[in-house]
């Protein structure tokens, strides 16, 4: 054998056994990749022995007697959930009204509180992110309970002049457009209810 011949036949070998380590991905036959790399065009280099064949078992000759070797590719399936996980709200003060008594009171005084929509959802992540415990919007106004009366009277700051607070509730004008002569009629509403 000549030193030109050396440098070559190694190149081969590398790429065959490269070729045969990799594989084909568009042909998923078991012992395709094996197959390829040993019938390649102008091929002069050594044999690269093709994968030994399978049983219905899932065996291969090489494997020795009641041993199971899995044929093919390894696919794990990852479990997911349906949806995001339910997003749990901070719990209103102990003695706090909630919002669905505020506007039972409003509709018990005659005003303005009808087709109430609970929208606590929007007090998570996922919505306003207020850190409310509960949203109650009616037709007259919105009604937000807080965990607390420091969160209630940061919201009510930041809404100045277009909301009313009381405790952990706080009373929104923005949404409903309400009136500012009805405006007296909720707060004192709310008042009563402490």
């Amino acid at each position: 054998m000549t030193n030109r011949k050396l440098p070559a036949i190694a190149v081969l070998v590398i790429t065959a056994a490269l070729t045969a380590a990799c594989g084909d991905d568009g042909d998923q036959r078991p012992g395709a990749a094996g197959a390829s790399a040993s019938t390649g065009v102008g091929h002069t280099g050594p044999a690269v022995p093709a994968a030994p064949p399978t049983t219905p078992g899932g065996t291969t000759a090489a494997d020795p007697p009641g041993r199971a070797v899995p044929v093919g590719p390894s696919v794990t399936t990852e479990r997911r959930p349906a949806g995001p996980p339910p997003v749990v709200l901070p719990a209103r003060p102990a003695g706090a009204p909630g919002a669905r008594q505020v506007v039972a009171a409003f509709r018990a005084a005659g005003l303005k509180a009808g087709n109430p929509r609970d929208r606590s959802a929007d007090c998570g992540p996922d919505g306003l992110g207020l850190g409310c415990s509960e949203i109650v919007a009616t037709d007259g106004v919105t009604v937000y309970v807080f965990p607390d009366e420091t969160s209630a009277g940061d919201i009510a700051e930041t809404w100045s002049g277009q909301s009313f607070r009381r405790g952990a509730v706080v009373l929104n004008y923005l949404e409903a457009k309400t009136p500012a002569a009805d405006r007296a009629r909720y707060e004192q509403v709310l008042a009563t209810l402490r």
